[in-house]
């Protein structure tokens, strides 16, 4: 944990990129911008931070504070796989944004961070102005899932290829295909598998409690979590737009930063 002047500067540098003690745990974490309006977006499955690097860009040109942090069990946060649930996801959130003393924020998460965020939400609803849901995956562990875990055990690099392939069906995007494989590959094996297996025995979500604006922006060509589950949230949470991009994939934060963006600005405009 930093010392007295290090919180000093989580709470008022502009820039940091840090390593937090969060909950017992240490957590890579980075804060950009010193705008009054506050993201803090989580990744999914063993995607860390940098899944937000280039719509934080633009969030800080316009105005906005962007936090992050490779959660337990991806990038720079590696972890006893056994303290990955759900619960502790949760409250890592709730722990760093005392750690960066913001009292209220825009919550967003992506694929598996999106039921993560809402969890988060409704356990600690007075710290959350607004929520952003990019392609989020559903909180359970189905066959498909139980695949996925064996195989990141068996051979987590063949797995994180056919899934990277998966994930970013734009053409012109090998580059992203890269990034994306040299982001999921430092995690450990066991933990991905946690990752994924953590939704046998977690907390139920109900979306009807969450009563802040809601954004979802979604890929219309994804084929890692279908459009159709962000059809049914869009309608079960009582304030929420949803925004399909079309032609797009699994990660639009990655391949479709400006629109994700430009939702995101639409949706929480400046204050007046």
């Amino acid at each position: 944990m930093p010392g007295a002047a290090g919180l000093q500067c989580l709470a008022g540098c502009r820039n940091t990129i840090v390593f937090l003690r969060v909950n017992g745990v240490r957590l890579h974490a980075v804060s950009f911008g010193d705008g009054h309006r506050t993201l803090l977006a989580t990744g999914g499955w063993t995607g860390n931070w940098e899944l937000w690097e280039q719509p934080f860009e633009l969030l800080t040109a316009a105005g906005w504070r962007c936090i992050s942090y490779d959660h337990r069990g991806s990038g720079e946060s590696p972890v006893d796989p056994g303290l990955i649930t759900a619960d502790t996801m949760v409250d890592d959130i709730i722990g760093l944004l005392d750690t960066f003393d913001v009292q209220q924020c825009v919550l967003a998460g992506e694929s598996m961070g999106g039921p993560i965020a809402q969890l988060a939400l409704e356990r600690n609803p007075e710290r959350f102005s607004g929520l952003v849901l990019v392609d989020p995956a559903e909180a359970v562990f189905n066959d498909r899932r139980a695949m996925l875990a064996a195989a990141s055990r068996a051979d987590y690099p063949k797995t994180v290829n056919a899934f990277i392939e998966r994930c970013v069906p734009e053409p012109d995007s090998d580059h992203l295909r890269r990034w994306g494989r040299d982001i999921l590959l430092r995690a450990e094996p066991e933990q991905a598998a946690r990752l994924l297996e953590m939704w046998q025995d977690a907390p139920t979500s109900d979306p009807s409690k969450i009563t802040v604006p809601t954004l979802i922006v979604h890929g219309a060509a994804d084929a890692i979590a279908p459009l159709e589950y962000a059809r049914t949230l869009s309608q079960l949470l009582p304030d929420a737009e949803l925004i399909v991009l079309h032609g797009v994939g699994h990660v639009p934060t990655m391949t479709r930063p400006h629109e994700v963006v430009d939702a995101i600005c639409w949706r929480f405009p400046a204050p007046q």
